[in-house]
């Protein structure tokens, strides 16, 4: 999400914003993927309003997150922003909360037998040192 807010900021100072925003409001599926992991400056916060604005009710988003609902308020920060921007997510949104290991740690377990991870536990060549630098 955050390479999309900011290449709207670059929109602005190329010419392209409006065009850019005319793009994201006729995408059919939007996906904000990792809303809250980084904040959001008042203009990021201003653009995705405008976004969700312009798309609530005609275009379905999706919105991925590490961060429980319950903090996403907190991660917009302005708070009449986040009250805008909140409604407009979760006014006919279908939640769906996934519960255990991330996806990209389990499938890199795929495979792979116990003695196996032990071995690559141990043998992290970050962290062992090669004998020839001693």
């Amino acid at each position: 999400m955050g390479r999309l807010l900011s290449e709207l900021q670059l929109g602005k100072g190329d010419g392209q914003y409006s065009k850019r925003m005319t793009e994201l409001a006729k995408t059919d599926v939007l996906i904000l993927d990792d809303f809250g992991l980084s904040p959001l400056t008042e203009d990021h916060q201003r653009d995705l309003l405008e976004i969700l604005d312009d798309r609530h009710d005609k275009r379905s988003t999706i919105v991925t997150s590490q961060v429980p609902v319950k903090l996403w308020h907190d991660c917009i920060g302005n708070e009449t922003l986040a009250d805008a921007i909140l409604d407009r997510l979760v006014h006919n949104s279908y939640r769906v909360e996934i519960k255990g290991e991330s996806m990209r740690k389990a499938r890199s377990h795929i495979g792979k037998d116990k003695n196996s991870l032990k071995k690559e536990k141990t043998l992290n060549p970050l962290l062992v040192k090669k004998s020839d630098e001693d």
